[in-house]
């Protein structure tokens, strides 16, 4: 099932990202947050492989060009604008996804609903993060518009079409760019003016064409259970 795997592979990735997070967040709240934010993708995570097949599987024993997450999410987390960028991202995409899983009668519907108040969560953490970077100091405001600019040309994947994902990607584009530039120019922010993705990269995640700190970043995911297969509690 190309589009569970696909939709799994991204919460599962950026749930990790968010993970590292852990012990290293600029203030405790922030930290419970980021927590929270990464445990509810790993639940839509598990959900989404489980339709595919054993989810310890496909989480640990895949290779790295077996896995169609997009690029964006397995980005490094940077500086906390970096990751705030990334989070915005993401998560206006993947709200306006799952409302239109969960309008729909696909098989997607059930899990969509469930789903869209958390990530509805994630979307406002992050808009509220850029508005205060945004139009807080001239340094959170140079490092906010900085990982904006870096992580833009990663944003064009999200709207290249998924077999078995039925919805109108055009509209979930323009949507997800009128939502991103209200929160970028409240911020006041600029919206990058470059390309949303490079020819070299359109899809590239989605055909298991990862970035080099992924590769990094999977050997650290699955080491443990790769170093004791079959162990349990």
């Amino acid at each position: 099932m190309t589009a569970a795997l696909a939709l799994g592979d991204d919460a599962l990735v950026l749930s990790h990202r968010l993970g590292e997070w852990a012990g290293h967040a600029p203030v405790l709240e922030e930290e419970v947050a980021l927590a929270n934010i990464a445990l509810d993708l790993l639940g839509q995570a598990r959900m989404l492989l489980s339709f595919v097949g054993d989810e310890d599987q496909l989480a640990y024993l895949r290779e790295e060009r077996a896995f169609r997450n997009v690029q964006l999410v397995e980005q490094p987390n940077g500086d906390f604008a970096h990751t705030i960028a990334r989070q915005l991202y993401f998560s206006v995409y993947q709200h306006l996804l799952y409302e239109r899983l969960a309008a729909g009668q696909g098989e997607f519907a059930d899990l969509a609903a469930k789903a869209v108040k958390e990530v509805a969560y994630h979307r406002d953490h992050a808009e509220q993060w850029v508005l205060r970077l945004g139009d807080g100091t001239a340094e959170s405001h140079e490092r906010m518009q900085r990982a904006l600019d870096a992580l833009w040309r990663f944003t064009g994947e999200l709207f290249e079409p998924v077999e078995g994902v039925d919805v109108d990607r055009h509209a979930l584009r323009d949507g997800w760019l009128a939502a991103v530039t209200s929160v970028v120019e409240r911020a006041t922010l600029t919206l990058p003016s470059g390309p949303q993705s490079g020819a070299w990269a359109a899809g590239a995640g989605r055909r298991g064409l990862h970035t080099e700190s992924f590769g990094r970043m999977l050997a650290e995911m699955q080491h443990l259970h790769r170093s004791h297969p079959g162990a349990s509690w």
